[in-house]
């Protein structure tokens, strides 16, 4: 018996994960946990050498300042942002596949970088010679679970440690037994956020959508999970 999939992922993300879900012959449940909302900010004084990206919600909410900022490289923390950044008429330097912190890690000093992010974000050590200057260019809202877009049981689709997070206090707050639920987490980091207590919580083989679409679909239809993927049991 097959399982329905769960998605909790932000608008517009969530309508293209739920088409390939659903073209790959999966049922698609759930809805946005969190929205993404843009928040007013100013460009800071001085010269950049580059702009450090870690979601494309960094070019869909940055507005009209970013055209200031399109002759900096984007070092950008994987395939998705470094889409929105050519998107936005900018030159990628740098994809990254491990994290913000390997794009940061790869950038040679003396280097003044601009880090435009969410409220919420991963603290980042620079390297030696290298400053940042962060500026909030987004926040998450988040958004309650309606209890009939939670089956009793299913794979959940975890993106974001934001919707990982609200989706473990979502499914106490509806009294559901976090039993009943396979996680699936584009990241270790996403994965911790969730929390314990859960059937089993997954992580993709690489941090986008395809990979944690692929292990989702393995999950559901019940075919288990290979060897490359790393999981985790409570």
């Amino acid at each position: 018996m097959s399982l329905p999939l769960v998605l909790l992922r932000p608008e517009p993300g969530w309508s293209a994960s739920a088409a390939r879900a659903r073209e790959m012959g999966l049922e698609v449940a759930g809805a946005p946990l969190v929205a993404i909302e843009a928040v007013d900010w100013r460009m800071p004084e001085g010269e950049f050498d580059g702009l450090l990206a870690g979601s494309a919600n960094v070019f869909r909410c940055g507005g009209d300042t970013l055209e200031r900022l399109r002759h900096l490289p984007a070092h950008c923390v994987g395939k998705a942002t470094a889409s929105a950044a050519l998107a936005a008429g900018f030159e990628v330097a740098f994809t990254g596949t491990e994290g913000l912190q390997a794009a940061l890690d790869a950038i040679a000093p003396p280097a003044r970088m601009l880090r435009l992010t969410g409220e919420e974000r991963v603290a980042l050590s620079p390297p030696e010679g290298v400053a940042i200057v962060e500026i909030t260019a987004y926040r998450s809202r988040r958004l309650p679970m309606a209890v009939d877009l939670l089956p009793p049981r299913a794979v959940i689709a975890c993106h974001s440690g934001t919707a990982a997070a609200h989706f473990a206090h979502e499914v106490d707050r509806l009294s559901r037994d976090r039993t009943a639920y396979v996680l699936c987490a584009l990241s270790a980091r996403v994965a911790r956020e969730a929390g314990a207590g859960w059937q089993s919580i997954h992580i993709a083989d690489s941090p986008d959508d395809a990979a944690l679409l692929a292990l989702a679909g393995r999950l559901c239809q019940g075919a288990g999970v290979t060897a490359s993927d790393s999981t985790h049991s409570p």
